[in-house]
């Protein structure tokens, strides 16, 4: 069977919601106020209080709960490795390496941002004062930090919150293309957003609880992770220019979002 041509069209970024930059910029703007006004010695009373009832209101049975609906944002060893497997599988059933460019790109965003941040913000996590004697809570809580070597601190921004706004998102997407090369209609619009909202949700609730972070490092990797998963949201993947690649590994993958398709069903066929 002669294979679909791929047809090139012109390179824009995707549409988003809310539409524009501005709610970017935004996003940034907050980020910057919320990580300054910590460095001022303000919120710090809040992520104290926070931290002091959720360590009193933890009885065993919501503490494993929480554990366990925490795992929800291990990326090195769960989200990674899940978005890698769909992108795998998309790729050999399209015989495209489009995929691969998505969970690259993921890769790529969150490494130059969560941890460079992480770095220069040298905030210790709430649960650091139990593990080490010399660091009371009213140090701890400081950003801007200079703890010594060997100290958890990398609190700020929630990791998990941030890994999970961007790889659920991809994972939504692979998914969604996914079933579409295997003929279904693709995730349901209601799946594909509860897929993308609730994890991040669950995480900044259960990182909070178990003093894991404090509240504050959880709003920031809300933003961190919004701003990150609207840059991913943008790119066009399968208008992206590629060169041509043998066997046709440049064809589309229908990497489009179940409520903003942009592509015909057909576009994808295999030889």
């Amino acid at each position: 069977m002669r294979e679909t041509p791929t047809v090139r069209r012109q390179t824009r970024p995707r549409p988003v919601r809310p539409a524009g930059w501005w709610y970017d910029l935004l996003l940034i703007a907050l980020l910057a106020a919320l990580t300054y006004a910590l460095s001022r010695g303000q919120l710090l009373g809040l992520d104290r209080t926070v931290s002091g009832w959720a360590e009193g209101h933890r009885p065993t049975w919501a503490y494993w709960a929480a554990r366990g609906f925490n795992l929800l944002g291990q990326g090195g060893w769960l989200l990674m490795p899940v978005a890698g497997a769909l992108g795998g599988l998309l790729a050999w059933r399209i015989r495209s390496v489009r995929p691969a460019l998505v969970f690259g790109a993921a890769l790529v965003v969150l490494y130059l941002t969560v941890g460079p941040l992480k770095l220069w913000t040298d905030r210790a996590a709430p649960s650091a004062t139990s593990h080490e004697p010399y660091l009371p809570q009213a140090e701890a809580v400081q950003i801007f930090n200079d703890l010594p070597p060997g100290t958890y601190s990398q609190s700020y921004p929630s990791g998990h919150v941030a890994n999970a706004l961007v790889w659920y998102g991809v994972i939504a997407l692979l998914l969604t293309a996914l079933l579409r090369a295997y003929g279904r209609p693709g995730l349901p619009v209601a799946a594909y957003r509860a897929i993308r909202v609730l994890p991040p949700a669950i995480l900044i609730f259960t990182t909070t609880y178990l003093n894991f972070h404090w509240f504050t490092d959880g709003v920031a990797g809300l933003l961190v992770g919004l701003i990150l998963r609207r840059l991913l949201d943008r790119v066009p993947w399968d208008d992206l220019p590629l060169p041509t690649l043998p066997g046709g590994w440049d064809r589309p993958a229908r990497l489009d979002p179940p409520d903003r398709p942009d592509r015909p069903a057909d576009a994808t066929r295999r030889a």
